[in-house]
């Protein structure tokens, strides 16, 4: 009895140290999203693209870690991409 207690209490742990971990990094995904948002609202082009680069890298590792599927990423990327072509499109032709 008293070794399942055990194997409970490090899954507890385990557990624990995964939520901080996936916690941090889709803040990151939240914040360089915020970020490239902001740029296209400034119409600044270069920002935005700077930062759409940011957020499809972070994207994309937190996909190849597992804290975000790897569909909800590409969905992500695929959303912002759309977003920032549209906003630079007119300006460019």
């Amino acid at each position: 009895m008293a070794k399942k207690n055990l194997s409970a209490l490090k899954r507890v742990r385990q557990a624990e140290k995964r939520r901080l971990r996936n916690q941090s990094w889709k803040s990151r995904i939240k914040t360089f999203t915020k970020k490239v948002e902001k740029a296209i609202v400034e119409k600044n082009a270069e920002a935005a693209q700077t930062y759409l680069r940011e957020a499809i890298r972070t994207i994309s590792k937190a996909a190849s870690k597992g804290v975000i599927h790897r569909n909800t990423a590409s969905r992500k990327i695929s959303r912002l991409m759309k977003k920032v072509n549209a906003a630079f499109k007119t300006e460019a032709a």
